[in-house]
């Protein structure tokens, strides 16, 4: 049973919906039945140069929030000895 996403032709409201065989699918918000169903950014091809790419993105927000969190602890630290 996939999952598809769609565009109500009656109100233009975009969505995902779960398709059953032999189901009809209409539109949560207005009740239509007139879907145009749109291509999924999920479904496109993996390459190496675009995993690689996400691995660079990933590698960098994990950073960012590693040295966040180091900063929040550096300051605790810091205002825990002052007070005592």
């Amino acid at each position: 049973m996939p999952i598809y996403d769609y565009q109500c032709q009656k109100c233009s409201r975009r969505f995902e919906l779960l398709v059953m065989p032999r189901q009809k699918p209409s539109c949560p918000h207005c009740g239509s039945t007139g879907l145009a169903r749109l291509f999924s950014p999920a479904a496109a091809v993996s390459t190496t140069r675009t995993r690689a790419r996400s691995m660079a993105v990933a590698r960098s927000k994990a950073g960012a929030t590693k040295k966040e969190q180091d900063h929040a602890h550096a300051e605790y630290l810091r205002k825990h000895n002052e007070d005592h």
